[in-house]
Formats: structure tokens, sequence, C-alpha cells
């Protein structure tokens, strides 16, 4: 059985898959403090109410975008599960697609995953937007190459950043507002926050279509998707999966050794 681990900059997903489909997974807060012990004895708890054992895990694979976390999750594939975990973004580490971009830049681990995952779903031609600390906006080519793309403040950081700097401003909820005028405070930041970003990103995936001379399909993925895909009609499908379902693929590729 595949433990696959995709550890973003605030939250951490646990996921176990069967070869076949996904069976459970479960998420934590990113803490770069958290040891290899202290994982397992969060992750066992969890795999017992589903009734997998420790020694069935045969396989771990790890996507992370958070520096300082992958040592104890490499000491927890060792010690607790007896494997050596494939790592995304390592040189040996296949991905299944070129990467054209700048010589000597680097491509961050979920944006490689979410490329692969959405062009074995969806084909070539599309922009995935990944809503997580930082919202991404990436391009894949007809290909499946990752073409390059888009890194802005994610949401709950840009909403912190103005909480914190307007000391007069209220802690709000994201949520997507009745209107877009506000008629008192907390509406007035809400629909800057949920309309603001909602401009950004039909106004961002309009330029790359138009950059590109072509319309494409617009694939969203991470935990506020949902809501921001309601206030719009750019986001053609809601894809919750696509990041988990691309480390089963990258287990797969390197696992046969394909590339």
């Amino acid at each position: 059985m595949l433990l696959a681990i995709d550890v973003g900059n605030t939250n951490s997903v646990f996921a176990l898959h069967d070869g076949t489909a996904y069976l459970a997974d479960w998420r934590c807060a990113t803490d770069v403090k958290r040891t290899a012990d202290e994982y397992f004895v969060w992750l066992r708890q969890l795999m017992d109410h589903h009734g997998v054992s420790a020694k069935q895990i045969d396989a771990v694979v790890i996507s992370s975008t958070a520096a300082g976390t992958m040592f104890n999750l490499r000491v927890l594939a060792d010690r607790y599960f007896g494997v050596r975990p494939i790592v995304v973004g390592k040189p040996e580490t296949a991905v299944g697609i070129d990467v054209r971009v700048d010589p000597g830049t680097r491509v961050g681990a979920d944006r490689l995953v979410n490329t692969l995952s959405a062009w074995r779903t969806y084909g070539g031609e599309v922009i995935v937007i990944d809503f997580g600390t930082a919202t991404t906006i990436d391009v894949v080519g007809e290909d499946g190459a990752y073409e390059g793309g888009i890194i802005a403040p994610g949401v709950n950081l840009a909403l912190k950043a103005l909480e914190t700097a307007a000391t007069a401003l209220p802690e709000i909820d994201v949520t997507k507002p009745e209107k877009v005028i506000g008629l008192n405070t907390v509406a007035c930041m809400q629909s800057g926050i949920y309309w603001g970003y909602v401009s950004l990103i039909e106004g961002l995936c309009r330029r790359i279509m138009d950059e590109r001379g072509r319309k494409m399909k617009v694939i969203a993925t991470g935990g506020l998707s949902p809501l921001f895909a309601r206030g719009t009609d750019v986001i053609d499908a809601v894809d919750g999966d696509l990041t988990l379902r691309g480390l089963a693929a990258i287990y797969e590729l390197n696992k046969q050794g394909k590339t």
C-alpha cells in the first residue's frame, strides 16, 4: 500500500492508496518541528481507525514545498515503514513531463505534480489554479509539459496582511458576499478579498489565453477552490484530488522505471 504525503506551507495531507484508489486521507498543520515519532503516533491512530497496519505500507511518495520538513518525513518512511521514499523534485525522480522554464529555475514540487495530474486527466492546453498559501496559476502545454506560470499571495495570506497592517480592521472569514459594494467594514473587507481574487483569477487567465492565442480549460484545486469557483465562470472544473492523483502517478512512473 502506498502512503502519499503532500506537504504545503500551511497544511500537510497524508493519504493511503491501495493501487487502485485512495482509501483515506488526513490533514494536519505543517510544522517543521514535528518529529518522525510524532508523525507516526498521529498516523497510526488514524490508520487503525481504517483497519490498516504499518506493515501494509510498502511505498511512500512525498511532495513538499515547506523547507525543513523533509528530514523527519524521510526518517518516518525508513524507521516505521522500512522504505526509501520517492521524493518529487529530486534529480533521480521522474515526473513524466518536460519542464520548460529558464535555465537554473527550480519549479515547486506541487506544481509539477499538478501539471502531470492535469495533463493525464484533462489533456493539454490547461491552466491549473491552486489556492494554497500562495495562489499559483500554471500552464500545461499541449504535450503535458510545464510551461511556466504565476505566483500571487494566497487568499488567507493577503487577508492576514490586511488585518495586521491595518490594526483598526477586524478579523473576518473568507466568504462570498451577496453584493460587491459593502455597507459596513466587514462587508467591505469580504468584498475586497473575495471579488478582488475573482477578478485576479479572471484577469490573469484571460491574459494567459490572449498571450497563447487560444481558449484553454481552467482547473482549480486547493481548499478555497469551491468557494471561488462559485463566483466566476472562468473555472471549468474544481478538482480537490488533483495533487493526490499526481503523486500516485509519479509513484507508478518511478516504480516501473518509466520517464
